[in-house]
């Protein structure tokens, strides 16, 4: 692991998630991280370590002065400290919704890091990409997302590729492109067959198509992995109740108001219960 890597972890364990506008999931550099090499200075020897730590640890409370410091020491260097000050300038630009800002630091950041730093440059794109999705600008969001996976792909980080499919099919979604969209989850579930979210949109978006069969398949698939989630009991209802099932519909639907009385998800799965007919006594 390059110093530049390690900063990168470091950043995603002391400040908050780098994907707060749409998150990506842990990425695989915390799943299977290496013993640090003996020459790797430690946090406490390395400024840029320190100055990150502490920028990052402004978030959110203090966005505005982080967002403040970051622009100053962008402007001021260069190297891995110029990426690792975009990479907190961004962060604190989406705690304030500075899209345009946000959108140019990760950009900057992702350009800056060297070639053989594959991971950390999608990450950054995948950042950028959802800081774009955030911005309502669809189009720069797939463009950006298309690099990130495309540079995910070449660091062979299947997480990676998987998650930042999983993103590209929401901005798909938005563009009307669905089966595009559904192009990109199903590499997603091919290559993190384990994530119970993405099995969810896979679901949704296969009823969407009227593909109800292959809606249900998916639909089980997140409920095996996540049995109590609210968002996933309540997509099996609307996929039984279209598929004529309205007891299995049913099940479903109370199934989330008793598991989460005070979730969102609940009061939609009381609007739906009173639609359709009491089940026969």
């Amino acid at each position: 692991m390059t110093l530049i890597t390690s900063l990168l972890v470091l950043a995603l364990q002391v400040g908050p998630n780098p994907s707060v506008i749409s998150p990506l999931g842990t990425p695989d550099e915390l799943r299977n991280r290496p013993e640090r090499a003996p020459q790797e200075k430690s946090i406490e020897q390395d400024p840029a370590a320190l100055w990150l730590a502490e920028c990052l640890g402004m978030l959110p409370d203090q966005a505005a002065r982080a967002h403040s410091l970051a622009q100053l020491r962008r402007n001021d260097s260069a190297g891995r400290d110029r990426i690792l000050a975009n990479h907190c300038l961004g962060l604190a630009a989406t705690e304030l919704g500075l899209w345009d800002d946000a959108i140019g630091a990760f950009i900057a950041a992702r350009d800056d890091t060297p070639g053989d730093e594959m991971r950390a440059k999608a990450r950054f794109g995948a950042m950028a990409g959802n800081a774009a999705l955030a911005a309502q600008d669809l189009e720069r969001s797939a463009t950006l997302l298309k690099t990130a996976r495309s540079d995910a792909q070449a660091a062979a980080s299947a997480p990676m590729q998987a998650i930042i499919a999983s993103d590209l099919a929401r901005v798909l979604v938005a563009t009307g492109q669905l089966e595009d969209a559904l192009a990109e989850l199903d590499l997603s579930t091919q290559l993190i067959p384990d994530e119970a979210g993405t099995w969810l949109l896979k679901a949704t978006l296969l009823r969407r198509l009227e593909r109800l069969d292959e809606a249900q398949t998916a639909i089980e698939e997140a409920s095996t992995l996540a049995p109590a989630d609210p968002a996933i009991g309540l997509e099996a209802g609307v996929i039984a109740v279209l598929s004529g099932r309205e007891d299995a519909a049913r099940t479903s639907w109370q199934s989330v108001i008793d598991l989460a009385p005070s979730s969102p998800e609940a009061l939609t799965a009381q609007g739906y219960l009173a639609q359709i007919e009491p089940a026969a006594s």
